[in-house]
C-alpha cells in the first residue's frame, strides 16, 4: 500500500482539480449563454461537451500517473480509433446520423423545446423536441410518449415548426 501512496494522492488531486475546472467552465458557459441570450438547450450541450473533453483528459492523466507509458497509451488509443473507424466505415448510417445531428444543431430552424410536426405520408409525428442527441432526435408527443427519430430521417423529412403550441405537449 505504501508504494501506491503517491499515485493515490496525485490521482485525488488530479480528479479534484479537473472537477473544479469543469464546474468553473460550465458556470462560465452558463454566464456567457445568458449574457448573449443563447438558448438553454445549446448551453446544455456545450456543458456536456466540456464535461466529456475534460473527463477524457483526466483519464489520460490518470493513466500517466499510474505508470502507463505514453507510447503504450498512444498505441492503445490508435488501435481503439482504428477499430472505431472500421466500425463507422461499415455503418454509414452512424456517420450519417452524426453528420445530420451537427447540421440540425447548427443550421436547422428547429431547436430543443420547439413544437414540430414531422410530415410523412405514412406516419405523421407531432410533438415537442425534447432532446437532440448524437444519433436521435427525441420528440415528446401530446400523449406524453417519447419518439426517437434517427437524425438522418429527421433531415430527410419535411418538418413543420409549429409557432403556436396548440395541443402539443
Amino acid at each position: 500500500m505504501e508504494e501506491y501512496k503517491i499515485q493515490i494522492i496525485q490521482s485525488a488531486i488530479t480528479v479534484g482539480f479537473l472537477f473544479v475546472i469543469v464546474r468553473l467552465l460550465q458556470h462560465l458557459a452558463v454566464r456567457a449563454g445568458s449574457r448573449f441570450a443563447y438558448q438553454k438547450a445549446r448551453i446544455k450541450i456545450v456543458k456536456k461537451v466540456l464535461s466529456v473533453v475534460f473527463y477524457t483528459i483526466m483519464i489520460g492523466i490518470l493513466f500517466l500517473i499510474w505508470g502507463i507509458a505514453p507510447a503504450q497509451l498512444a498505441a492503445y488509443m490508435a488501435s481503439r480509433l482504428t477499430v472505431m473507424g472500421i466500425a463507422f466505415f461499415a455503418q454509414w448510417s452512424i456517420i450519417s446520423n452524426i453528420t445530420s445531428t451537427l447540421i440540425i444543431f447548427f443550421n436547422h430552424q428547429v431547436n430543443i423545446g420547439d413544437s414540430v410536426e414531422v410530415l410523412d405520408k405514412d406516419y405523421q409525428i407531432a410533438g415537442k423536441v425534447n432532446d437532440i442527441g448524437i444519433f436521435f432526435i427525441i420528440i415528446k408527443t401530446p400523449e406524453n410518449d417519447y419518439i426517437s427519430l434517427p437524425s438522418n430521417v429527421f433531415m430527410q423529412k419535411m418538418v413543420k415548426k409549429v409557432e403556436s403550441p396548440q395541443k402539443i405537449g
